[in-house]
């Protein structure tokens, strides 16, 4: 939630939006990363540090992202929020390094000013108990927000997040020998999400509008499981026998997958919960959402290794 949120408040107007989707990409490339770090961990690296190389490089981000957030500023909106007016007026001529009597900079206060005091009259003296009541007792609103829930629990029943965590194991489901293998396809499962993420932001992402991409998206995404449930129940990979050409297509359905889902149900999904509800509500609406979004990416995470060993061919559909 505060990522996204931080980069919007410090963005200028003309690239906020490119710049909060971005989110999104350097999201799928640290998934990237981490994947073929763990491919060149098996491959270089023998014993325990196998596993505590890769586990230790983790807390390299961590630790460069508290060092650099000490010298960052707080968002210039924030600041006027709590009416601390000269720090945002700080903080927004350095990020845009420009001085205090720079018109673009007495603009952009401005506008800040008229936003925050609509939000006041928006919501006045409500508690968020008081929202919460008006969320789910006026139909309206129980409406939008009961979309914004059934939204994240599909996102994540997809299993685009059963995928992230177990894909070596997947691999080897679809016959994949060798965990060397097996972590070099999911290595490249990395590569394709990143990619798709990239291509969807530059050339798709205003031009498919929101309803469409979920719906295209998703027929790809269940044609996808489909084929390679019909794959596993039907000709299932042999013990010791070389992977067949449908079972090279049911791979391909794998990276065809995460690119579909780059393309609608992963970055459209947040674009859809921020837009649907009334502005005095949408804050707690993808407060909510993402709520939601965590307990099912918990859920998932917990299920799906009893899925593998327990619902075979019937898990990937």
């Amino acid at each position: 939630m505060v990522v996204p949120l931080y980069i919007s408040e410090n963005a200028p107007r003309a690239i906020r939006g490119g710049l909060t989707g971005i989110y999104q990409l350097f999201i799928a490339t640290g998934v990237c990363l981490a994947f073929w770090v763990n491919y060149g961990s098996t491959l270089h690296i023998k014993g325990d540090a196998v596993y505590i190389v890769p586990l230790a490089l983790q807390a390299m981000p961590a630790v460069l992202l508290v060092g650099c957030m000490l010298l960052n500023n707080e968002s210039p909106r924030f600041l006027a929020k709590v009416d601390r007016w000269e720090d945002a007026t700080k903080a927004l001529c350095r990020v845009r390094t420009l001085p205090a009597s720079h018109e673009y900079i007495q603009a952009e206060i401005r506008d800040m000013a008229e936003q925050l005091e609509h939000e006041r009259m928006l919501i006045g003296g409500a508690t968020t108990k008081d929202l919460l009541r008006e969320m789910f007792t006026i139909p309206g609103n129980r409406k939008r927000v009961l979309i914004s829930i059934g939204l994240m629990v599909c996102q994540q029943m997809t299993g685009t997040n059963a995928i992230n965590y177990y894909a070596p194991q997947i691999f080897e489901s679809l016959g994949i020998k060798g965990n060397d293998n097996r972590l070099f396809a999911t290595g490249i499962y990395g590569v394709v999400k990143m990619v798709a993420c990239f291509v969807f932001l530059i050339f798709a992402a205003d031009s498919l509008g929101r309803r469409r991409s979920l719906l295209w998206t998703s027929i790809a995404q269940g044609c996808c499981m489909l084929y390679i449930g019909l794959y596993v129940r039907i000709s299932p990979p042999l013990p010791g026998a070389p992977l067949p050409g449908a079972g090279y297509m049911a791979l391909v359905c794998i990276f065809l997958f995460a690119g579909f889902f780059q393309w609608g149900w992963g970055p459209v999904c947040w674009i859809y919960v921020s837009e649907i509800p009334t502005a005095r509500l949408r804050s707690l609406n993808v407060a909510i959402a993402a709520a939601t979004q965590w307990l099912f990416n918990f859920v998932v995470a917990r299920a799906t290794p009893n899925m593998l060993a327990t619902a075979g061919a019937y898990g990937y559909g």
